[in-house]
C-alpha cells in the first residue's frame, strides 16, 4: 500500500499517524516481527481494555490520531526507499508518525525522513542492545545496524540510549566514536529520566522490557525494565515527541499475548504524549 494522495492531502498539521511498516527481511536471527502491526492492532481493538491512555486522553474519540494501515513494500533496497518516502510524504506535510514495526532495521529510513525537517532531532532508543554494528554477517542495513547508519549520516545531533545489556566492544567503540550516551542496565536507577530540549525521536524495542514483560520478541536478554519504568520513561519526557516506532515484537513468540497488550499499551501512552506536544504537560 502506498500512501493515496487523497488520504494524505486530509491530513492536518499535528496528526499523529499509526503507520504499519511489516518488515523483518533485516532481521539478524529470527523472522517474525513484520507480523508485529496486524496484531498489536487486534489487541489494541478487542475490547479487553478501553482506548484511554492514562492522562485520560480517549484516543478512541481523538480525531487528530489517524491510522494509515499497513504499507506494502518490496525487498532489499526498494524496501528502504519506500520507507523513507512514505515516512517523508508525512513528516513534509507537518503529521508525527508513529511507526509500528517490523524489526529494527525500519528505524533507519523513518528517522532518514525526520532528519530532513528536523535539523536538530534527537534520539531516545529503548532497547537490550545498541544496535550499532557497522555491518552484521555482511549486512550493512541488519537490525543490528540502524544507529549505526543514523549516526554516521549525522541524522540526529544526540542519541540517549537506555536499557543496554549486551554491549560488545566493537559497539563500545562505535558508541564512543559517535558521541553515544549509553545508560546501560548496570548503571539504570529507578527514577532515571533523560533530559532533552528540542523535538525527540522515540525508538522503543520490545526486548527493552525484560521477558518477563515481554516474552514475545526474537532476542530474549534478562534483566531488562519493568512496563511500568517504560511508560515512566516516556511520560517524564518534556520535549516534544514529533515522531515513534514500536519494534521488534515477534507474534511468533507471544502465544498468549502478553507482549502485544505491552505494545498496544505503550502505543496509547505514546501517541497521547505525541498528541498533548509534552508528556508532561
Amino acid at each position: 500500500m502506498s500512501l493515496p494522495q487523497g488520504r494524505l492531502d486530509s491530513l492536518q498539521p499535528g496528526t499523529v499517524a499509526i503507520l504499519g511498516v511489516p518488515s523483518d527481511e533485516n532481521s539478524s536471527f529470527m523472522r517474525g516481527p513484520a507480523l508485529a502491526p496486524r496484531r498489536i492492532r487486534e489487541v489494541l481493538h478487542a475490547g479487553s481494555s478501553n482506548l484511554c491512555a492514562e492522562s485520560g486522553i480517549d484516543l478512541g474519540t481523538e480525531a487528530r490520531l489517524q491510522d494509515l494501515g499497513d504499507l506494502s513494500l518490496d525487498t532489499g533496497p526498494l524496501g528502504i526507499e519506500q520507507i523513507k518516502s512514505a515516512a517523508s510524504d508525512l513528516v513534509e506535510r507537518g503529521v508525527y508518525v508513529l511507526s509500528l514495526g517490523g524489526d529494527h532495521a525500519v528505524t533507519y529510513p523513518i528517522v532518514s525522513a525526520y532528519a530532513e525537517k528536523y535539523p536538530a532531532l534527537g534520539i531516545l532508543h529503548l532497547d537490550a542492545h545498541a544496535d550499532l554494528y557497522d555491518e552484521y554477517e555482511g549486512n550493512r542495513y541488519s537490525n543490528a545496524c540502524p544507529f549505526a547508519r543514523i549516526m554516521e549520516e549525522k541524522l540526529a545531533v544526540r542519541l540517549v540510549q537506555v536499557g543496554i545489556r549486551t554491549m560488545n566492544p566493537h559497539q563500545q567503540a562505535q558508541a564512543e566514536r559517535f558521541g553515544v550516551e549509553v545508560v546501560d542496565m548496570r548503571r539504570w536507577q529507578p527514577g532515571f529520566q533523560p533530559a532533552f530540549e528540542g523535538p525527540i525521536y522515540l525508538s522503543l524495542d520490545m526486548d527493552a522490557l525484560d521477558p518477563a514483560f515481554a516474552p514475545g520478541v526474537s532476542h530474549h536478554e534478562p534483566g531488562g525494565l519493568s512496563t511500568r519504568e517504560v511508560i515512566q520513561l516516556i511520560q517524564g519526557l518534556s520535549a516534544p515527541i514529533v515522531g515513534a516506532d514500536i519494534v521488534e515484537f515477534n507474534p511468533k513468540r507471544d502465544p498468549v499475548g502478553i507482549t502485544a497488550m505491552a505494545a498496544a499499551k505503550l502505543l496509547k501512552e505514546i501517541a497521547a504524549c505525541m498528541l498533548e506536544g509534552s508528556c508532561r504537560s
